[in-house]
């Protein structure tokens, strides 16, 4: 009779979450281990005690054409946390001018939407659209700036926020190749592929909590608090124990390992192991406020300093991306939390000389630069050893450090671990 065996899953991130989840459900036993004392990584909630209310770490739009998202939420039974809009509706602003639309998109594969001066960006004309052909046959080196006229209407107002926002990398830098991707997969569905689904609640309430439920009503162990910080491995690639800061795991020969960390700290445990290693920051700024009905949920920001904004039950959430950008501006926190609200009292018509309480949230390692350099950078799910499987948006997903992305790492890593398992 064969020794049961057991996955060992390193992180509990989304990665981590999602190849539990998959691994879980064809009936695996499965032990995640994460290093702090709560999962998700960066997709989470948490209360803020300075603002006296419950905070998503960052904001993250999710569309209904990312088909991990969809699987992942019905797998974990968390459907019914999301709100789904029944249209393809995103609202804009540009700050500079005033001026506000909305995209609608159509339903169908066929974009007619873009002959409706009431559902196109605000100044373009139907033929700008066909400035989508110059990427999506772009080279793996070409950067989403080169492969566009960057001075007209449509890449100011959609092109280069939407590379900026999604590939966390500016459009002079960011790979073009990436965008298409994570184009293809939204806009190439049409519009019933672009429609937002949002929490009800919280990211945590959403993505985190309904996972690990399932995970523990199917037998599966999570383990808070256990950071590893080495692995002992045999000269042709078996892992034979796990090194955590308390104490030792060993592993059987019929076990495996699903390495589901941030990409520097997987270069610790393996030395040679090639990872992107330049990264972008993210911040996000959060405001203790009511804010006036806003029906989508968020607003795309044109000529200001952050690319979103989130509009919550008592919180009002923007997301800057690429943070980098203003480094050589020193800007303080304060600083931040006042030229963001000069950018919010603008979209709400509120005081601008009155920022209400706030709080900066950075993170100053949010993602690896979205570079063609660095995307040759990510590795595989296997890289050859005979129980390890790697996880992360940062491993070769060929879409960008989304959620989506992440969660379609970890699906992969099940996939090789059942598929190069000889049990």
């Amino acid at each position: 009779m064969t020794n049961p065996r057991t996955i060992h899953i390193i992180g509990g991130g989304m990665a981590g979450l999602s190849a539990a989840l998959q691994l879980s459900l064809m009936d695996q036993k499965i032990v995640v281990y994460e290093s702090a004392p709560y999962a998700g990584g960066r997709c989470r909630s948490y209360y803020d005690k300075d603002l006296d209310c419950r905070i998503d770490n960052g904001n993250h739009l999710v569309l209904s054409g990312n088909v991990a998202v969809q699987d992942y939420l019905e797998l974990s039974g968390a459907q019914e946390t999301v709100t789904r809009h029944k249209e393809p509706f995103f609202p804009f602003m540009d700050l500079d001018t005033g001026e506000r639309w909305n995209v609608r998109m159509n339903n169908g594969l066929v974009p007619w939407w873009i002959f409706d001066p009431k559902r196109r960006v605000a100044g373009t004309k139907p033929k700008d659209y066909l400035s989508a052909s110059h990427f999506l046959f772009a080279g793996e080196d070409d950067t989403v700036a080169s492969c566009m006229k960057t001075k007209t209407t449509l890449y100011k107002r959609f092109w280069e926020p939407l590379a900026i926002a999604a590939l966390n990398t500016e459009a002079e830098n960011a790979s073009a190749s990436l965008l298409a991707n994570l184009f293809t997969q939204s806009f190439g569905g049409g519009g019933a592929a672009c429609c937002p689904l949002l929490p009800k609640i919280g990211l945590t309430e959403t993505f985190v909590t309904p996972c690990l439920t399932t995970l523990r009503q199917r037998g599966g162990d999570i383990k808070f608090g256990s950071r590893l910080r080495a692995m002992d491995v045999t000269p042709d690639g078996l892992v034979t124990a796990l090194d955590f800061t308390s104490h030792v795991v060993p592993i059987a020969p019929q076990d495996w390992v699903v390495l589901a960390i941030p990409s520097w700290v997987a270069q610790e445990i393996i030395p040679n192991l090639l990872v992107p290693s330049d990264f972008r920051a993210i911040t996000n700024v959060h405001y203790r406020i009511e804010a006036p009905h806003n029906p989508a949920g968020f607003t795309g920001l044109v000529g200001g300093l952050a690319e979103w904004v989130f509009v919550k039950q008592g919180v009002v959430s923007v997301t800057i991306s690429a943070a980098n950008r203003y480094d050589d501006q020193q800007i303080e926190q304060e600083e931040w939390a006042n030229a963001v609200w000069e950018n919010l009292a603008k979209v709400f018509d509120l005081d601008p000389a009155k920022t209400p309480p706030w709080r900066v949230v950075r993170e100053k390692r949010a993602t690896f630069a979205a570079t063609p350099a660095q995307n040759k950078m990510r590795p595989a799910a296997y890289i050859g050893w005979k129980n390890l499987a790697l996880a992360g948006d940062w491993t070769a997903t060929s879409l960008p450090s989304t959620i989506e992305g992440a969660l379609r790492s970890g699906v992969k890593a099940a996939q090789t671990v059942m598929r190069w398992s000889e049990g």
